[in-house]
């Protein structure tokens, strides 16, 4: 019964396409639905189409400045340091672990990844803290 249904409702759809080139970007794509079972009234018309692309700008000559801007100077503790964890709701609250990787990224939440010797419940070695949840040790 399904396939008599998907019948009747694959012979409600007309495609027409007009206005198809080859190498522009000119394309309209007419679509007629109107179902042939209960309802003889309803039609679902839909158009697509596509304009003609703004034209390339014109190549301009780049400027010949100086140095590149200095790098911003990085954030966080270096690898291999020693910080101990200030976040009260961690496992590892007052140990110390070791800095694994900082990422550079200001919008990053979390950007410090350390290392414990410890493992916690779930048999996990590391965390990512914020920088103002670890205390770096000299």
């Amino acid at each position: 019964m399904a396939s008599c249904s998907m019948a009747s409702a694959a012979s409600g759809f007309v495609i027409a396409a007009s206005g198809v080139t080859s190498n522009t970007s000119t394309t309209r794509t007419n679509l007629l639905f109107s179902p042939k079972t209960h309802y003889n009234n309803s039609r679902l018309i839909v158009r697509a189409a596509e304009e003609e692309a703004p034209p390339a700008p014109a190549a301009t000559a780049p400027k010949e400045s100086g140095p590149p801007p200095p790098k911003p100077p990085p954030i966080g503790p270096k690898r291999g340091a020693k910080v101990k964890i200030l976040r009260k709701e961690s496992y590892w609250y007052n140990s110390y672990g070791s800095v694994v990787a900082v990422d550079q990224d200001p919008k990053t939440r979390y950007p410090v990844v350390v290392r414990f010797n410890k493992v916690n419940y779930a048999n996990v070695s590391t965390n990512n803290y914020a920088l103002d949840e670890i205390n770096e040790v000299p």
